[in-house]
C-alpha cells in the first residue's frame, strides 16, 4: 500500500516524528497548566488532582495513548538517528557536509532517552506512593528532597535542550519556514524550552529553597 511505503520513507518517518512531537507538546502544555497550581497552594493543587482522578477511565485512556505516542516518537527517532549515522559514515556525505549540527540536534537521542528515564522514575515515584498520603503531600516530599529535586531539574534541562531543536525541526517538517516567520520561530525555539524549564524546574526549587514553606 502507498501509505505503508510512505511511512517507511524518510519523509514519512519525519512526519511521524513531527506529529507525535506535536501531540507530546500539547500534553506538556496541559501538564504545565495543572502543575502551575502547585504555586498557588496545596489545596488548589489537591483539588486539581482530585478532579483529574475522579475520571479514572479518561485518565487511563489518555495515559495509554500518551505511552503509545511517546514510544513511537522514541522508536522512530532512534531509527532516524541510526539511519543518519549510517549515511554520515559514507565518504561522499562527509565530504559534502558544510553545516555542522548544533549541540541540541546531535544530542537528540540522548536527551530523549534521559527524558524517558525521568518519566519512568517520576511515574513510579507517584504510582507506588502510599494511597493514604494526599498527592499534594507526596509532591512536596519528593520534589523537596535534594537528590530527587536535582534529578528533576536536570531532566527538564535535558528536555529544554531536546525541545530547542525538536520544535524547530517539527515546524520545518510541517513546512512552516517562510522568511517572514523565521525570526519569530527562532525566538520561539528559545522561549518555549525556557518556559517549560522555568515552570517545571522551578517546582523543586520552590520547595528546596523554602519558598514553598506555606504550601
Amino acid at each position: 500500500m502507498w501509505f505503508g511505503r510512505f511511512l517507511k520513507s524518510s519523509i514519512g518517518k519525519k512526519l511521524i516524528m513531527a506529529t507525535t512531537g506535536l501531540l507530546l507538546l500539547l500534553f506538556l502544555f496541559s501538564h504545565a497548566a495543572g502543575n502551575a497550581t502547585i504555586y498557588m497552594s496545596s489545596e488548589v493543587f489537591q483539588s486539581y488532582a482530585d478532579e483529574l482522578h475522579s475520571h479514572p477511565l479518561i485518565v487511563l485512556v489518555f495515559s495509554l495513548l500518551f505511552l503509545a505516542i511517546f514510544l513511537v516518537h522514541i522508536g522512530v527517532g532512534l531509527y532516524l538517528f541510526y539511519e543518519n549515522r549510517q549515511v554520515s559514515n559514507s565518504r561522499y556525505n562527509v565530504s559534502t557536509r558544510v553545516v555542522e549540527n548544533s549541540f541540541a540536534s546531535e544530542t537528540m537521542p540522548y536527551t530523549g532517552l534521559f527524558v524517558l528515564l525521568f518519566l519512568l522514575v517520576h511515574i513510579s515515584g507517584f504510582t507506588f506512593s502510599s494511597g493514604d498520603v494526599p498527592i499534594s503531600v507526596t509532591v512536596k516530599e519528593l520534589l523537596g528532597s535534594f537528590f530527587y529535586g536535582l534529578f528533576y531539574i536536570v531532566s527538564f534541562v535535558a528536555l529544554a535542550i531536546h525541545l530547542s531543536h525538536g520544535f524547530w525541526s517539527m515546524l520545518q517538517t510541517f513546512g512552516i519556514n517562510h522568511p517572514r516567520y523565521n525570526y519569530v520561530i527562532s525566538k520561539l525555539t528559545l522561549i518555549l524550552p525556557l518556559f517549560f524549564l522555568i515552570l517545571f524546574a522551578g517546582i523543586p526549587l520552590y520547595f528546596m529553597t523554602g519558598l514553598g514553606a506555606s504550601y
